[in-house]
């Protein structure tokens, strides 16, 4: 017994040790400002996007509760820093902290929603959540602004040192901070103890619950965590436009992180940032190509992911690398062995 709990804490030494592509990762993300310092902007988007997609690999990817409705947690965020921000609390920090416990609180009474029913229940309980909460933002439209949106904001400078700016610098650097703590919160979660146990629990819930693993317990704290990461992100995304809409509460935000998700991989720390890069530079070019018909292109490629798979598209990935390294020698992905 004591053997098998020193292999399993050797494994999760090993799985969290930092590798050197996400180094280089993290180094070309920060190189992106000098680089292109005109699309600021967007990359604070793209930063914000991807710790969204985060919050839902949280419950999808590593729990197995699938949502429709996670666009409730990132409003709610939102409208907490906003309203913070228009009545005279516009530190940053302040209103990160304050749209996390927002969204904690809400992820925590809702999730009791989810210990039971199947699939679907929960796809129908999150999206009725979510449709909920923009009815009263559209119905209390004294507080929230309503269709007009919240107007009046005033966020402070970062820390009392970096104000933001009309290029999106400090909303860049701001946002991309964030996502890298959090990241790094996110694999001391996934990868301790309870994080193997939410794998449990995901695999065969009758089974975790056999040897003395609390389902309900662990999936109400994943849920809440998974809101408050959400939260966050609607609190970035008030905080660098100044502006707050209905449009955090709409469904089209909660299917936008669904498919980032399925784009970038489930159940991968990074898939919801790679995903956000690829479906936020195409929705970028591909708009300015075809304004009315980008949505099509973007729903090709998931048709293509959904058919041809992560798994080999990876292969030929790799098989295009082996031939360029190679000289032109070209393996089949399907071939085992070594060349």
């Amino acid at each position: 017994m004591t053997h098998s709990v020193e292999n399993a804490m050797a494994m999760m030494t090993r799985t969290t040790r930092w590798s050197h592509w996400e180094t280089l990762f993290w180094l070309a993300s920060l190189a992106l400002l000098p680089l292109f310092p005109n699309k600021a902007l967007l990359f604070s988007q793209i930063a914000i996007m991807g710790l969204f997609a985060l919050s839902l690999d949280l419950i999808l990817g590593y729990a197995g509760i699938v949502s429709l409705g996670h666009a409730a947690f990132f409003g709610v965020g939102a409208y907490v820093a906003g309203l913070m921000a228009k009545h005279g609390w516009g530190d940053p920090t302040l209103g990160l902290l304050a749209a996390a416990s927002g969204a904690a609180l809400i992820g925590f009474v809702t999730s009791f929603l989810l210990l039971r029913g199947s699939d679907l229940t929960r796809l129908m309980v999150t999206l009725g959540i979510a449709l909920m909460l923009f009815e009263a933002a559209n119905r209390f439209a004294s507080i929230t602004g309503g269709a007009d949106g919240l107007q009046g904001m005033m966020v402070k400078p970062v820390l009392g040192l970096f104000s933001f700016d009309l290029f999106g610098k400090t909303a860049y650097l701001y946002s991309l901070t964030i996502l890298f703590l959090l990241l790094i919160l996110a694999r001391r979660i996934v990868y301790s103890p309870f994080g193997l146990s939410l794998r449990a629990v995901k695999a065969n819930s009758l089974r975790a619950g056999a040897i003395g693993i609390s389902s309900a317990t662990r999936l109400v704290a994943i849920y809440t965590i998974s809101a408050a990461y959400a939260g966050v992100a609607g609190a970035l995304s008030a905080q660098t436009t100044q502006l707050v809409s209905l449009d955090v509460l709409d469904f089209h935000r909660s299917a936008d992180v669904m498919l980032v998700l399925v784009i970038g991989g489930v159940g991968w720390l990074y898939g919801g940032i790679i995903g956000a890069i690829i479906f936020s530079l195409m929705q970028d070019w591909l708009a300015g190509i075809t304004p009315q018909y980008w949505e099509f292109w973007i729903g090709l490629v998931l048709v293509v992911l959904v058919l041809v798979g992560h798994g080999r598209l990876q292969s030929y990935a790799r098989m295009l690398i082996h031939a360029i390294t190679h000289k032109g020698r070209v393996a089949h992905p399907d071939q085992r062995g070594t060349s």
